[in-house]
């Protein structure tokens, strides 16, 4: 440790996603290669001496305190916990606002990082087409989701983080320094031979969201009549600022849905469902609201970017007269 193998891979996967935006403390983490990004987690993330680095991905995080907050963070998996590395502006956002400093004007950028012990995560969830994932652990503080919005990299983590898993099975936990009477007698069984206790004694529930998402989403769609789902992915819609620089957009992120007859856009709560054991009351919003939908047959053409990624696409209708599909939900439901 590290091999050539895993040098090279972190050092490929140490690449911030070009549409998204970070400070300047995770632009530097970016830059960094090789060994250098192993000396870096050693020297300023990692808690125990011995603790490997075993994989590094970019991703949007939300934290379910702040559902509402996505934030980017540099997620780094090792043999001991999985570590978000945030920028210094989430967690002092509020204090920025409401008190008179020089946050914005300080030319000195910190970076703040959260760590969720593998031995107290308690279960991972997959959501849809393998678009994001949750993690959680033993309170409010500690489920993140990682909204990777790309099924092969939520798929290259849930293999790594198993992997990792697996190591903390298999190792027996430490001999007792000071054995008494008990002790002695007490880890022997029926054959004779020593129970050999294992120190991960909670394993982490893997859960594929597919059963625990698909209700309320049916539920939308068949209103529409559209039950068969050909398309789910989580994107970006674009909204051009007016009045600002030239080139300027926000973006905005949304749940795209396409059906065999209708393409819709939801806003969706990512972190929230499935509800963690301690909840006492279910969220304040629903898992899908509805932002927008349109008849596929009302789709008149579809333009793409040049760029390779993020790919841009836009949809162009011809139904500007009757944009508004709940209105057109009542005549088709109770007639003329």
């Amino acid at each position: 440790y590290p091999s050539e193998f895993l040098m090279q891979k972190i050092t490929e996967d140490n690449q911030i996603p070009v549409h998204l935006h970070v400070s300047v403390s995770l632009q530097y983490v970016a830059g960094l290669k090789g060994n250098a990004l192993v000396e870096f987690f050693h020297g300023n993330i990692a808690e125990v001496e011995n603790e490997e680095l075993r994989h590094l991905m970019w991703s949007s995080v939300l934290f379910y305190k702040t559902p509402s907050v996505e934030v980017m963070a540099c997620v780094l998996l090792s043999t001991k916990g999985v570590y978000f590395l945030l920028d210094d502006s989430f967690i002092h956002a509020d204090e920025c606002q409401s008190e008179d400093s020089d946050c914005e004007n300080s030319s000195f950028h910190l970076s703040c990082c959260f760590v969720l012990k593998l031995n107290d995560l308690q279960s991972v969830n997959v959501g849809l087409f393998d678009q994001y994932f949750r993690i959680t652990g033993h309170s409010a503080d500690h489920i993140v989701t990682c909204l990777t919005r790309d099924s092969y990299n939520t798929h290259t983590f849930i293999q790594q983080l198993m992997a990792v898993l697996s190591l903390l099975a298999r190792t027996p936990s430490p001999e007792p320094v000071d054995k008494d009477f008990y002790s002695e007698f007490g880890s022997k069984n029926t054959d004779g031979g020593e129970v050999d206790h294992l120190r991960y004694e909670n394993p982490a529930l893997f859960t594929w969201n597919l059963f625990c998402q698909l209700p309320e989403l049916v539920m939308w769609l068949e209103i529409y009549k559209s039950l068969n789902i050909l398309l789910y992915v989580l994107a970006f819609q674009v909204n051009h600022v007016e009045g600002s620089a030239q080139n300027t957009s926000s973006l905005q992120p949304k749940t795209l849905i396409l059906t065999s007859s209708d393409l819709f856009l939801f806003d969706e709560d990512y972190i929230s469902y499935p509800l963690p054991e301690f909840a006492k009351e279910p969220p304040k919003r629903d898992k899908y609201q509805l932002a927008d939908g349109r008849r596929i047959r009302d789709l008149d053409r579809v333009l793409m970017g040049y760029q390779t990624y993020p790919q841009a696409l836009t949809f162009v209708f011809d139904d500007v007269q009757n944009q508004d599909l709940m209105q057109n939900l009542t005549l088709d439901h109770f007639g003329e």
